[in-house]
């Protein structure tokens, strides 16, 4: 029998990578091996993660707002961001949501689109882990479509006065500031959405956190409340007007999903490989029938495509071409090619991979939600289309 090769050499993928990102990397596995993966299977059955306790962590390693410069920020490239959340993702899809939302959509926010006093405030301990953000964007009645959401700022004398309601918020319930997006009269909608920085023990704010989930169970999942939430002028987001803001902002979490989806993907697949070798079935191991072959072999084309194309995006990120399709394109492709993934290695697991002994099912139920946030399969195909075609077909 040959010796059996890991997916990373049949693909040869450290080759398209520096080593600088390779040990990154490495430093971030070894993180998620030694201190996440022995308690995750616990803290997604009990729906308890120690959040707090894990962003303090994360900061000490580097990983919030790791692309982001100044203000505390490491100032990492786009790719080595990329792999840190490929790595965090292997291990369960909400400690990377946990990641993407403090670094790419609160703290980026704040760093894209703020003023130098909140920068100031507010950045330097969030990527510390000391401070932890949400952002709030998506409504009960408006996902897809957030120009049409309900919740309003009006302006009260210098004061800017703020109700509504947001909705599936990670880290809402434990968040110490949110970026929340609000209709204003400042232009006619949609460009007089603009986003707020606020302190969650602001009177008036409160986010019960969202129960009974059966995907993303290690995650804290909230609804946001803000009733006549009162904020100083100096709590909006100067740069940013209209949509612009927070599309922005969700490209760089949209980002991060490609690489992630891998990650969670390729512990599938590698659980699988290693479940079928183990395993014998009519006294010889289930590695060597034709039909599991098949399965391993198409799924390990596609994990190493999914790795190459988010290699390649990470690659455009850094010299600055990026565009919103081609984020589409990474998100659209990873997310659906690791759902079925997993769902195809439970196949291999039998009634095994319904148990949380093995991390299969655990990602399956996961990925249904990352099929659908930061954008559903639906909409990123629409702006693939659009841009093939030239047409918009969103309404």
């Amino acid at each position: 029998m040959s010796r059996p090769q890991t997916l990373g050499q049949l693909f040869a993928l450290d080759s398209l990578l520096e080593p600088e990102e390779i040990a990154i990397r490495d430093t971030v596995r070894k993180f998620g091996e030694e201190r996440l993966r022995p308690r995750i299977a616990e803290w997604f059955e009990d729906a308890q993660l120690p959040a707090r306790e894990l962003a303090k962590e994360l900061g000490e390693l580097g990983a919030l707002g790791m692309h982001l410069d100044g203000y505390g920020c490491p100032g990492m490239s786009a790719t080595a961001y990329g792999l840190a959340c490929l790595e965090l993702e292997a291990v369960d899809s909400g400690i990377r949501s946990l990641v993407s939302v403090q670094g790419s959509l609160a703290m980026f926010s704040i760093h894209h689109w703020g003023s130098e006093e909140q920068k100031q405030e507010w950045l330097p301990r969030m990527a510390a882990g000391e401070a932890i953000g949400c952002f709030g964007l998506t409504e009960p009645d408006f996902g897809s479509n957030p120009a049409g959401m309900r919740t309003n700022a009006k302006r009260d004398g210098d004061d800017w006065v703020l109700n509504g309601t947001k909705m599936w918020i990670t880290n809402g319930s434990i968040a110490d500031v949110a970026v929340v997006w609000a209709q204003t009269d400042l232009d006619d909608s949609p460009r007089g959405i603009r986003g707020f920085v606020v302190p969650t023990d602001t009177p008036g704010f409160s986010a019960p956190e969202i129960t009974k989930k059966l995907s993303l169970r290690a995650s804290v999942t909230s609804e946001l409340v803000f009733d006549d939430v009162r904020l100083p002028a100096s709590a909006m987001l100067p740069e940013a007007a209209g949509l612009r803001g927070p599309l922005t902002s969700l490209g760089e979490a949209r980002f991060g999903i490609i690489f992630g989806a891998m990650g969670a993907a390729r512990d599938c697949l590698e659980v699988a490989v290693d479940y079928a070798q183990s395993r014998h079935v009519f006294d010889k191991p289930l590695a060597g029938y034709q039909l599991t072959q098949a399965k391993l072999a198409d799924m390990a084309l596609e994990v190493g495509k999914g790795h190459m194309l988010a290699y390649h995006l990470g690659r455009l990120k850094d010299r600055g071409e990026i565009t919103p399709e081609r984020v589409s394109l990474g998100k659209l492709n990873n997310v659906r090619e690791a759902i079925a993934i997993a769902r195809e290695c439970r196949t291999i697991l039998g009634a095994n991979g319904i148990t949380l002994e093995y991390p299969v099912i655990r990602h399956a139920n996961n990925l249904e939600s990352v099929l659908t946030y930061e954008g559903t399969s639906e909409v990123h195909q629409l702006t693939i289309g659009k841009a093939l075609t030239g047409e918009g077909a969103f309404r």
